[in-house]
């Protein structure tokens, strides 16, 4: 399915949706571009080219024409902007989950108010056009778990992702693949972009964001990461975040409760 928002001449639409635990979208595409703020829940975006968790408070940027699923987990405020792709010239040009500023949350509040045929030189104009700067600013987060094309490591990967609590060693993996591992390692880096070590980390990281989201204490998803302690688990987290588990999705429930009372 290809869907397009924009009326003829229009930048940008913004649609408040609200889904469910568990809602599921089929793949489709837009003929347009696309960012999904999740002011709760996770929203989880799945193309060809892999999978990007976005958790509450960020979102995610998907360019025209690219074929996705979404499955969100927990209750997901979704507040999504529709962008025409010519807008700017140099709007992102692929699939990133990003850090969405506390400008830009408010920007995207007001354009709600904002009629299609707004007048030029006004305020209307201006929050849209200052819109579509701020996307071409937008941070990008380590949130995209890239897969393979080479079908042995895509199952190899599969096989990780069942079972992320299990030491994964690189060696003894390629050992069994009857290849060294050296090889392996250059052959899961070309096709991920990924070291083997960091790719398994990430993987860890999108499944936290599933558990944490649907109100799975800290404790409980690091020993199914299989993590010691929580105290371990929560520097990984905090490395690759830069702040605690707790404290990522407590800042992010406080901007959905400011959301929710100005919307």
């Amino acid at each position: 399915m290809h869907e397009n928002f924009l009326a003829k001449n229009q930048s940008l639409v913004a649609k408040a949706i609200d889904y469910q635990h568990g809602d599921f979208e089929p793949s489709h595409s837009h003929g347009c571009s696309q960012l999904i703020h999740a002011l709760s829940g996770v929203v989880q975006v799945t193309t060809h080219h892999g999978v990007w968790m976005v958790p509450p408070g960020r979102g995610v940027w998907l360019p025209a024409n690219v074929t996705h699923s979404l499955r969100f987990i927990g209750g997901v405020q979704a507040r999504t902007l529709f962008v025409d792709s010519l807008a700017r010239a140099d709007l992102p040009d692929q699939c990133q989950v990003v850090q969405v500023s506390p400008l830009l949350r408010e920007l995207i509040l007001a354009s709600f108010s904002v009629p299609e045929n707004y007048a030029v030189g006004g305020r209307d104009e201006r929050i849209i056009e200052l819109i579509l700067d701020e996307l071409r600013l937008l941070p990008i987060l380590p949130l995209h778990l890239p897969e393979p094309r080479d079908t042995q490591l895509l199952a190899i990967c599969q096989q990780i992702q069942q079972d992320l609590s299990a030491a994964w060693e690189l060696e003894e993996i390629a050992a069994n693949m009857g290849i060294s591992g050296r090889t392996l390692s250059r052959r899961f880096q070309r096709e991920t972009g990924l070291r083997f070590s960091d790719w398994i980390r990430r993987a860890k990281i999108l499944s936290a964001m599933n558990g944490l989201a649907l109100g799975q204490s800290v404790l409980d998803v690091a020993l199914e990461l299989g993590y010691d302690s929580p105290s371990a688990f929560s520097a990984m987290f905090r490395r690759t975040l830069g702040v605690s588990p707790s404290e990522y999705f407590s800042s992010a429930a406080r901007a959905a409760e400011t959301a929710e009372s100005l919307s």
